[in-house]
């Protein structure tokens, strides 16, 4: 073979090996260079994933924190309903929370003393002194409150339907509420210029719902507070919003009629079986009173009878819980 061949072939092999080496540097930087790149999508990708979990944790956080304040409110405004003060106001009675104590103190003092001057054991003069002098004003004062809140919820789906066709005709909402206030009947119509004139005082509408839920402790006030509430913040069609309620209201109306139609029964055999006892007591003693003496003058006879006395109270609580649904 001829020199000039042998030196063409080196020279040929020696450009290839050097083109392969550059092919080569060129390839492994480019895929330096990918994985670099993929290096830093990675990174971007977990650091947005660690953003998220962190932000996730602090709006989780936030309605923790909102959620447990709505629920102390709740609560305080549970406890505060109970009150002396906030019971009368719920019944609408004028009289003050020391009065109402006044006149449960004297009621108990003379029903425990007459008696016990009288001649009746201790015990039954105790027993029938807190009977007059704390059960028997409550029980009054929530009889009050019960008929005060039938008699608004009888007639609050009507003025949900006044407000919602004048809101569809072009009134403004405080138009609606002075026409429910100066036509509806009491306690309703009270209540609502309560809030109109509150609302004419400058004290926003939010405000003035509060306080009558305050004065009306019922679902039915908090759902048209609620309402407006949201209509107030996010906008919407309050006519329709308020139509809705008021097919609600209407709704729970009916089922509470039906739960008192399918109780009747229950309440009435309740009734007799928890005034049976008492009745024929009574008339056990009017036609033989020496057959009652062991039980009205006696020791064992006294300890057996408020024995059974708190028998029949809590049986009567017991049948009392199970014929009393709550809607």
């Amino acid at each position: 073979m001829e020199s000039q061949t042998i030196l063409g072939l080196c020279a040929a092999g020696l450009v290839v090996c050097t083109g392969l080496l550059f092919m080569g540097d060129k390839s492994s930087s480019e895929s330096k260079r990918v994985r670099d790149l993929a290096g830093k999508k990675s990174l971007g990708s977990n650091l947005k994933d660690r953003l998220k979990v962190e932000d996730s944790g602090n709006r989780r956080k936030q309605i923790e924190e909102t959620l447990g304040k709505i629920e102390e409110r709740q609560k305080s405004k549970k406890k505060k309903a109970k009150t002396i003060e906030s019971r009368l106001m719920q019944a609408d009675w004028s009289m003050k929370p020391q009065n109402f104590i006044l006149i449960s103190v004297v009621l108990a003092v003379v029903f425990g003393a007459l008696p016990f001057v009288l001649g009746l054991p201790l015990k039954a003069c105790l027993a029938l002194a807190f009977i007059m002098g704390f059960g028997l004003p409550r029980f009054i004062l929530n009889s009050a409150i019960n008929r005060r809140q039938r008699k608004f919820t009888a007639h609050f789906a009507d003025a949900m339907d006044i407000i919602v066709r004048g809101v569809r005709t072009g009134l403004p909402l405080g138009d609606c509420l002075k026409i429910i206030a100066h036509e509806s009947p009491d306690p309703l119509g009270a209540e609502f210029r309560r809030v109109v004139e509150g609302e004419s005082l400058g004290i926003p509408i939010e405000v003035c719902l509060e306080q009558m839920y305050e004065r009306m402790p019922i679902s039915e006030v908090n759902f048209f507070a609620t309402v407006l509430n949201i209509q107030k913040t996010t906008g919407g069609n309050l006519g329709e919003a308020l139509a809705n309620l008021s097919n609600v209201l209407r709704g729970r109306k009916i089922l509470r009629e039906k739960i008192k139609a399918l109780s009747a029964e229950a309440k009435v055999s309740a009734m007799i079986i928890g005034s049976l006892p008492i009745i024929v007591m009574l008339l056990v003693t009017v036609a033989s009173p020496d057959y009652m003496d062991g039980l009205y003058k006696t020791t064992t006879g006294q300890r057996n009878m408020m024995i059974g006395a708190g028998m029949m109270v809590m049986g009567t609580l017991m049948m009392r819980k199970m014929i009393n649904f709550k809607f």
